[in-house]
C-alpha cells in the first residue's frame, strides 16, 4: 500500500473512527451478516478502527481483522478489544477458510495493477460459495484526495469484469455518494459476490 495513505490514516485515526462508528450496523454490513452461516468465519480486510469487525464478532462470527495502519490497529485494541493484524492485502494467503470477506472501501487504495492479484487471493481464501463484499469509489484513473490518500477508481462495468475474471459471481450491487474524511463527496459502489 501507498505509504502516504497509511500515514494519513495514522494521523487521522481518531477522526476516521468517529466518521465510521455507528450504534447499528449499516444496511450493507447487516446484509453481509445475513448471508453468512451462523458462527461463520470472516475476514475484515482493511478493517480500520475495527467497528465492523467488532460488530461481526459480537454477532457470533469468528473474525480475522487486518489493517495496514498501526494507529488503526491500536485503536481497534483500545476500543473493542480486537487483536487486529498489522498487514497489507498481500498477507491474504489462506485457502478456503473464510465464509465471508468484507472489504469495505479498503482495496480502492491498492494500485490498479495489483487488484487482480488481490482478488484472486481473496477468492482462494474463501470457501466455495463464500460471500465477498467490496466497496470502491466510482470513476476512472487514480488520484489523491484533499488529505493525500491515494485512490484507484472503478466504473461499475470494470469492477464487474475484474471480479468475474477472479472467479467471482456478482449477485448484488448498490451505489450512492457520501462525504468522507477529506470533506469531499464521492460516488461509490458496493458489490456482493459469491466465490
Amino acid at each position: 500500500m501507498d505509504r502516504k495513505t497509511i500515514d494519513v490514516y495514522d494521523a487521522k485515526a481518531g477522526e476516521y473512527a468517529k466518521l465510521v462508528t455507528s450504534d447499528t450496523p449499516s444496511r450493507h454490513l447487516r446484509a453481509f451478516m445475513d448471508a453468512l452461516p451462523q458462527g461463520g468465519t470472516v475476514l475484515d480486510l482493511g478493517c480500520g478502527p475495527g467497528n465492523a469487525a467488532a460488530t461481526l464478532r459480537d454477532a457470533g462470527f469468528g473474525v480475522t481483522a487486518i489493517d495496514a495502519s498501526p494507529k488503526m490497529v491500536e485503536l481497534g485494541a483500545e476500543r473493542y478489544g480486537l487483536n487486529i493484524t498489522l498487514g497489507t492485502f498481500d498477507d491474504v494467503n489462506e485457502t478456503a477458510i473464510y465464509d465471508g470477506v468484507w472489504a469495505s472501501f479498503s482495496l480502492l487504495h491498492a494500485p490498479r495493477a495489483d487488484i487482480p492479484r488481490h482478488l484472486s487471493a481473496i477468492h482462494t481464501a474463501l470457501k466455495p460459495q463464500g460471500v465477498f463484499v467490496i466497496g470502491v469509489k466510482t470513476g476512472t484513473g487514480t488520484s489523491r484526495d484533499a488529505i493525500g490518500r491515494q485512490y484507484t477508481y472503478f466504473e461499475p462495468d470494470e469492477l464487474d469484469r475484474i471480479l468475474r475474471d477472479a472467479g467471482f459471481t456478482p449477485i448484488a450491487s448498490d451505489s450512492g455518494s457520501d462525504t468522507g474524511l477529506s470533506g469531499e463527496t464521492s460516488p461509490w459502489i458496493i458489490v456482493t459476490a459469491h466465490a
